[in-house]
């Protein structure tokens, strides 16, 4: 089993940075993909970024492109979600969660076995 804790949310104004950590234990995180999903009030969660194993594979939601930057510590078993130039309507509680299942990277939330709860960012405009 893996549990994953996120942190790092908080609240910003629309232009400013945060960075979001998702710490895991119980087991390492190295062969696993990770991603990063999020869900606003009322909305469908939806894909944001994701990594593969090593690193060498990254994809990202459309509407992140160029302003957040997915990256993992296989070391300190820690995926992070840096993102810049914030806007309102990235406004949602954002989600770690893992994909041990050695697949190529995916955006789909359902491949995703393990799930951090959360942690809330809101941009203010």
């Amino acid at each position: 089993q893996v549990q994953l804790v996120e942190s790092g949310g908080g609240l910003v104004q629309a232009g400013g940075s945060l960075r979001l950590f998702c710490a895991a234990s119980g087991r390492t995180i190295s062969r696993s993909a990770m991603g990063w999903f999020r869900q606003a009030p009322g909305k469908e969660r939806e894909f944001v970024a994701a990594i593969s194993s090593t690193g060498g594979r990254i994809y990202y939601a459309d509407s992140v492109k160029g302003r957040f930057t997915i990256s993992r510590d296989n070391a300190k078993n820690t995926v992070y979600l840096q993102m810049n130039s914030l806007k309102p309507e990235d406004t949602a509680v954002y989600y770690c969660a893992a994909d041990p299942s050695l697949g190529p990277i995916t955006s789909r939330s359902t491949d995703y076995d393990y799930w951090g709860q959360g942690t809330q960012v809101t941009v203010s405009s």
